[in-house]
């Protein structure tokens, strides 16, 4: 099959490091041109490379090859901005919203509330090497965290609960699972509507276990590798 082919041929490339991370590829009539296919062949080669995160597309601006992925491990506890630059990598986090709203069926539903509880939303975007990778949604309660939103919640709102609140994360769930970046979290991350996403909820317990807050990331799906190193016997 002539698009696993044409695939095949930018792996090797990539592997040879004749194409470096971040750099852009030519546009979809010249690589098609280059290969002697059709734009649907090869459209074809370019989606079997984007599933294996070989490479990730920017709407309105073409195809780019994937860097090496964030390595996450669920049992460290940490900022984004620490574990990026343990692994040399630059990040930034951009803060979209920060308000009090009236709890959604998801905040809900983790966060355990009664209907028509408040909760504090707060809506961030993660960047490494200034392209961004994850569309983060932190939920929390305001009864618990009165005058959350007066503090500096843009980087580690856990830092704030312990800072503040005397209040610190001492067990999380984890759940991971697959999606797909839609409408505004897509614009954010600079996606096409349908882009694979790895979708990392995480619901947080304080020191006497109880549920204080969540946060759902929206990850590209090429930008995160989830290890752990677990002890047997």
């Amino acid at each position: 099959m002539q698009y696993v082919k044409i695939k095949d041929s930018i792996v090797e490339q990539i592997e040879a490091g004749m194409l470096a991370p971040r750099q852009k590829l030519p546009a979809e009539r010249k690589l098609a041109e280059s290969f002697d296919t059709t734009r649907v062949t090869l459209r074809e080669a370019l989606s079997l490379l984007e599933a294996e995160g070989r490479i990730y597309r920017e709407d309105r601006r073409g195809w780019f090859i994937s860097p090496q992925p964030l390595r996450y491990d669920p049992k460290q506890r940490g900022a984004f901005s620490e574990l990026a630059q343990s692994q040399n990598r630059t990040p930034k986090t951009e803060l979209i919203s920060a308000k009090a709203i009236l709890a959604n069926k998801l905040a809900a539903r983790l966060l355990k509330l009664p209907p028509f509880s408040d909760v504090y939303q707060i809506d961030r975007v993660r960047y490494l090497e200034d392209r961004p990778v994850a569309y983060v949604t932190h939920y929390s309660n305001p009864q618990q965290f009165p005058n959350l939103l007066d503090f500096e919640v843009i980087n580690s709102i856990s830092d704030v609960y312990h800072d503040h609140f005397s209040v610190q994360y001492q067990q999380t769930h984890y759940r991971i699972s697959t999606s797909s970046l839609l409408g505004d979290v897509a614009q954010a991350l600079r996606a096409t509507s349908g882009t694979p996403s790895l979708v990392v909820e995480r619901i947080n317990y304080d020191q006497q276990g109880q549920l204080i807050s969540c946060d759902i990331e929206y990850w590209r799906h090429d930008a995160i590798s989830v290890e752990s190193l677990v002890e047997l016997g």
